[in-house]
């Protein structure tokens, strides 16, 4: 293969490779009544939870938390946040490119 050739095909698959991840976020509000904990946010075909977005701080109730995520390749995330009592809210495939989060009692696991 002609040099020039192969520098073309490799700019092309770097392109098309890089093209395909792209920059999220998404804001979450807590309406629990409670302060969450920990908040996890994994890609939606992941079989784990990532690291805890939160880290040492909390979330708590009437806050927002703007989350974001860089260089994934799609816009649908599982979520799952735990507040002060240890309970669990979970959303699955959630279209973090489309719509926000509001998390309330109701969405108690």
């Amino acid at each position: 293969m002609r040099p020039a050739r192969l520098a073309t095909l490799m700019v092309s698959l770097f392109w098309a490779i890089s093209s395909s991840a792209a920059d999220y976020y998404i804001d979450i509000t807590n309406k629990t009544g409670y302060i969450i904990w920990h908040l996890y946010v994994s890609p939606g075909k992941a079989t784990d939870w990532e690291e805890d977005v939160l880290g040492s701080d909390v979330l708590p109730n009437g806050s927002v938390k703007r989350v974001t995520l860089k260089g994934y390749p799609s816009s649908i995330f599982d979520i799952r946040l735990i507040d002060e009592d240890g309970d669990s809210y979970t959303f699955w495939n959630v279209d973090v490119a489309s719509r926000d989060l509001t998390v309330t009692l109701d969405d108690l696991d």
